[in-house]
């Protein structure tokens, strides 16, 4: 099932399934099974939803809501760094012992369709097509081995990157946490709907043309070698996001460079996830 977070057409945020076009109203303003799909995830209802009990809720036509991350407010987003092998090669950066970390705050986030705010200070934005995985229960010094069992579902992302502020030093933080800059969604997909991970394709595409294409299953550190990397060092709660990493094809490293301008559609693709959708607007 797809869930998401949204502004209904009255101005409630809230939450719900999404299907055949029709938002399901599971928050405030519908069923009120709780507040947030972050409180969902948190209580353990994120998931367990039954088709006969969203049926039952109120609901709008999708064209008629405003699509939320589906987490709004997680405590911690953490970021991988070049971790298909394709990137790798494009950057120059191979054979990693470890992964490349880094955060990106909450606040940067919008939900699909929102604008991709380019800043005025720069002219390197750039996109990130990438899978973003949503922490279930608390998460401290994880196993590999059990790293499954703490994922509540997957998303799109885009990481939408401002080259030049990103390249300045060694720390990418600065790069990746301009405002309207973290594309997350339309949908969290419960990970227990998910039936072969690996086989998933990851698609980008810039103004319809095809700039980023890879499996899931070609991530150059798994997402079990993940949870149990970050959770060696910091403790993880429900709601808790992870952003995988992207494949090679950014257009910082395309001959000639593929860099964004304002107007440009980047649409972001994962096979059962959905289309996430962001139209590059230059800020004030």
């Amino acid at each position: 099932m797809h869930y998401a977070s949204f502004v209904s057409p009255e101005g409630t945020p809230s939450w719900g399934i999404v299907e055949d076009a029709k938002v399901y109203d599971l928050g405030p303003g519908g069923l009120d099974l709780a507040p947030t799909l972050s409180d969902a995830v948190r209580e353990g209802i994120f998931g367990t939803v039954s088709r006969d009990q969203f049926a039952a809720a109120p609901a709008v036509d999708e064209a008629d809501v405003r699509f939320l991350p589906p987490v709004t407010k997680p405590e911690k987003i953490i970021c991988i760094g070049v971790n298909y092998r394709s990137h790798q090669e494009e950057t120059g950066k191979v054979e990693q012992k470890a992964p490349t970390v880094f955060t990106r705050f909450a606040d940067t986030q919008m939900g699909h369709l929102a604008p991709a705010l380019m800043p005025a200070s720069t002219t390197q934005f750039d996109y990130e097509g990438e899978m973003a995985l949503v922490i279930s229960h608390d998460a401290w010094q994880v196993p590999k081995e059990e790293a499954f069992d703490y994922v509540a579902g997957y998303g799109a992302y885009n990481d939408f990157s401002v080259r030049d502020w990103q390249r300045n030093a060694s720390q990418w933080i600065p790069g990746k946490n301009f405002p309207g800059t973290g594309a997350f969604g339309p949908y969290l997909v419960p990970a227990s709907d998910i039936e072969d991970l690996d086989s998933m394709v990851l698609q980008t595409r810039v103004n319809g043309e095809v700039r980023q294409q890879a499996a899931l299953g070609d991530l150059y550190f798994s997402i079990p070698e993940l949870i149990e990397y970050v959770t060696g060092f910091t403790k993880l709660s429900a709601g808790d996001v992870i952003v995988t990493g992207t494949p090679g094809g950014v257009g910082l490293f395309m001959e000639p460079q593929g860099l964004l301008s304002e107007g440009d559609v980047v649409e972001v693709e994962i096979t059962g996830l959905g289309v996430l959708r962001n139209t590059v607007q230059r800020s004030e």
